[in-house]
């Protein structure tokens, strides 16, 4: 499952990729360095070096779009407003949180990367789709999961500066204008999420703050006795199981 999920990013970028080249389309014959058997050129064709090099090239990119067009994003903004809230400076890790990250968006991505194989992938590689075809009925269930979360008053501003067609429809809306606002939306919500996790938290610190100075304890940081009172909260609320189940549930409903 996580070979079908690297693979269906790698595929959507090399997609992207060849769509940007319309001028010069590139058949799946010559996607996987298989030479036409009548020998013939067929328009204008990229050498195997190149498409290695080309290949190479987008597999750096897979990091950003695994950031940018996944719940990672969300989560991840979500997890360090939390480890902020707690004031645990850095309790759990960087590491810990992209970890944790990750895995929650391969869980939630795996039944959209699936589809993405059945119905782009596999009918390419029989030959059964041409290479835009393939395009088209590959990224349909991944625009369905970006428009469910990207807002219209975000997809309205990429149009507007994209100078694009309005779409008619949602199914309309082109990737070129659906990642960005997803990417404003989710961080949006993000940090939404991340305002109301400090709320209870910043309760604490002000009510410690106030009976440190209230007793003239000017010399001890409010900070360092109220961090075990919110770590005890957190615990005592099963925390970590609320806040990654809502955020799990929220992408769900």
């Amino acid at each position: 499952m996580r070979r079908r999920f690297a693979a269906f990013v790698t595929l959507a970028l090399w997609f992207c990729f060849a769509r940007a080249m319309r001028g010069a389309p590139v058949p799946a014959n010559s996607l996987f360095g298989i030479s036409p058997s009548n020998g013939s050129a067929q328009g204008s064709q990229l050498s195997v070096p190149m498409q290695i090099l080309i290949l190479m090239t987008l597999l750096t990119l897979l990091p950003a779009v695994v950031m940018s067009i996944t719940p990672f994003l969300r989560i991840a903004v979500v997890l360090h407003f939390l480890r902020q809230a707690l004031g645990t400076q850095t309790t759990p890790s960087n590491q810990v949180l992209i970890g944790i990250s990750l895995f929650l968006t391969i869980l939630i991505m795996s039944p959209v990367a699936t589809e993405m194989y059945h119905k782009g992938w596999e009918p390419m590689e029989k030959n059964q789709l041409t290479f835009d075809k393939a395009f088209d009925e590959g990224t349909q269930p991944l625009k369905r999961f970006l428009i469910r979360f990207a807002r219209e008053k975000d997809i309205s501003l990429f149009v507007e500066v994209s100078h694009a067609q309005p779409p008619r429809t949602p199914a309309d809306v082109d990737l070129k204008v659906l990642i960005p606002a997803y990417i404003l939306s989710e961080l949006k919500a993000g940090f939404q999420i991340g305002a109301v996790l400090f709320l209870p938290f910043m309760v604490i610190d002000l009510v410690v703050a106030s009976v440190t100075l209230s007793i003239g304890m000017i010399q001890l940081p409010p900070v360092m006795i109220s961090a075990p009172f919110k770590i005890l909260l957190f615990v005592l609320v099963d925390g970590w199981n609320l806040v990654l189940g809502s955020l799990m549930k929220s992408f769900y409903t």
